[in-house]
């Protein structure tokens, strides 16, 4: 079992029993923090779950005093009111914050940061920063068009973003797939975690007793939007939909460009925005086909027919592993 010593590279998981929080961990140990001491923390309902860390059994502790002392980095990715309330402990304890729940990334002291957004932003990798926020990959989607399609001159942009129940964790992916059997045995259907039906369906808000809220989790898209933006871009609008689906998100956008511009000119600006583009005329990026990707796929980008400057664009990114990648790529860039 890995030792509970407060050493001085140790790195913190604070949210360990998440979807992410495992996903980053797995990631964690493949790269060169392979041989790290890495300590397991939750809320106080996930302490004490077995898992393991670097091969070795693990048992994930609630966040105690010390718990951040002596680390090196600390990454959140649990609920946003789990970061808020050890936030300040671990910036007290002088360790290098990453948070991925969306938390830090309204502070003006945060930097927000994936792969792609320093050349975007014309500006130096800034090592300084005590807090990092890696944004969703809804976010980092939103903020990866905007910005790219700000060289070529776009002037509105609306995305309307697809959610998958793991956004909700294990207890959403549970309840999708227990939905999804008993209506196809007409048996009653359970509804806990979401307060409705979700399984076959499509929803803008989920029912009134449900503790997870689509304008909250639209809200945090914002947010995380805005501050990889800075003035660079315009604002997009953002919409968020639940949909029937265990991961990945997918997400449909409509930018006007000036009139004549070129679908080389768009496909070259996505491209350096960091996107995928197939160069195949397939069937295209899903919420399926970029499981396990670190990058967000994007299908050849049209212009609308009917409105000339309009485009169309369509994607998918992997809603776990990306933005668990980019966390590691950004800890492994700092000293």
């Amino acid at each position: 079992m890995p030792s509970l010593d407060r050493g001085s590279n140790s790195i913190v998981i604070a949210g360990a029993s998440s979807l992410l929080g495992a996903e980053l961990r797995s990631l964690l140990e493949e790269s060169r923090f392979a041989g790290v001491e890495f300590r397991l923390v939750d809320e106080e309902m996930a302490a004490g779950i077995l898992t393991e860390a670097g091969g070795e059994p693990a048992v994930i502790r609630p966040v105690e005093e010390g718990t951040f002392d002596h680390a090196a980095k600390v990454f959140f990715t649990g609920s946003a009111e789990f970061t808020l309330r050890n936030l300040t402990a671990a910036r007290d304890a002088k360790a290098r914050v990453i948070d991925l729940s969306g938390t830090a990334a309204a502070e003006e002291s945060t930097v927000s940061w994936f792969p792609k957004l320093d050349v975007l932003q014309g500006r130096t990798f800034p090592t300084d920063a005590r807090v990092y926020a890696i944004p969703s990959a809804a976010g980092t989607v939103t903020a990866s068009l905007a910005l790219g399609l700000a060289k070529i001159g776009v002037s509105r942009l609306a995305v309307i973003h697809f959610q998958p129940v793991s956004e909700a964790g294990r207890a959403g992916i549970e309840e999708l797939e227990s939905q999804t059997g008993q209506l196809l045995s007409f048996q009653g259907m359970g509804q806990p975690v979401f307060d409705t039906q979700v399984a076959f369906n499509l929803l803008a808000r989920f029912g009134p007793g449900s503790q997870h809220k689509l304008s909250v989790v639209r809200e945090r898209l914002r947010v995380e939007t805005k501050a990889c933006l800075g003035k660079k871009s315009v604002m997009p609008a953002l919409q968020l939909i639940h949909a029937p689906v265990f991961y990945g998100t997918a997400f449909s956008a409509c930018a006007e460009l000036a009139p004549g511009t070129k679908v080389e000119q768009v496909v070259a600006a996505c491209e350096d925005a960091g996107f995928v583009i197939p160069a195949d005329e397939g069937a295209g990026p899903s919420n399926v086909s970029v499981a396990g990707e670190k990058m967000a796929h994007l299908a050849k980008p049209e212009e609308d027919p009917a409105r000339p400057g309009a485009w169309w664009f369509w994607g998918a990114a992997d809603n776990i592993r990306m933005p668990a990648a980019n966390a590691v790529k950004l800890a492994e860039m700092l000293p």
